[in-house]
């Protein structure tokens, strides 16, 4: 995200965030933020159709990460990114709390995996057959060659041996 975007967001000037970048920058190694160079600039530029007469920037933007930008709401003080802040602790709370009732389920499901394996070998069975019958049939093989429909099938002939002789 353009360090313009992340302002507008936070409700901050684009000089305020970036002097706010510059001084707590030990909080901003290269994997939360960069400065785009003048030629990825130019293709930005081109793609959003921008005047390079009137206006414009001096110096290149820069260009956060996801994790840039739940930085930069900790070092800004404006209400918004401190809304920001608080939202994101929230979210990722949330988030620990339902790996954690996933983590429970899977123990569970386990343990009754368990339970069916060794205990009931007729639910075993029945899950075997249950998934028989959802993979699909395979095709009968079909012959190969020209069978009559008036004639049955024939078996190939034999060799017959030479009956012995009386002397």
């Amino acid at each position: 995200m353009l360090d313009s975007n992340l302002a507008a967001i936070y409700g901050v000037p684009v000089k305020a965030l970036n002097q706010a970048i510059k001084r707590n920058a030990e909080r901003f190694p290269e994997d939360f933020v960069f400065q785009l160079t003048t030629a990825e600039f130019t293709r930005l530029r081109s793609q959003i159709v921008t005047s390079k007469v009137r206006g414009g920037r001096r110096y290149l933007p820069y260009a956060f990460t996801e994790h840039g930008t739940i930085m930069a709401a900790n070092v800004l003080n404006s209400t918004q990114a401190v809304q920001m802040s608080v939202f994101v602790v929230r979210a990722f709370v949330k988030l620990r709390e339902l790996l954690a009732t996933h983590k429970e389920l899977a123990v569970k499901l386990t343990e009754l995996e368990r339970k069916v394996g060794t205990h009931d070998k007729a639910i075993v069975s029945i899950i075997a057959a249950i998934r028989g019958l959802t993979e699909p049939a395979k095709p009968e093989p079909r012959t190969i060659g020209f069978r009559s429909k008036r004639q049955p099938s024939r078996p190939a002939p034999t060799k017959k041996e030479p009956i012995p002789r009386k002397k």
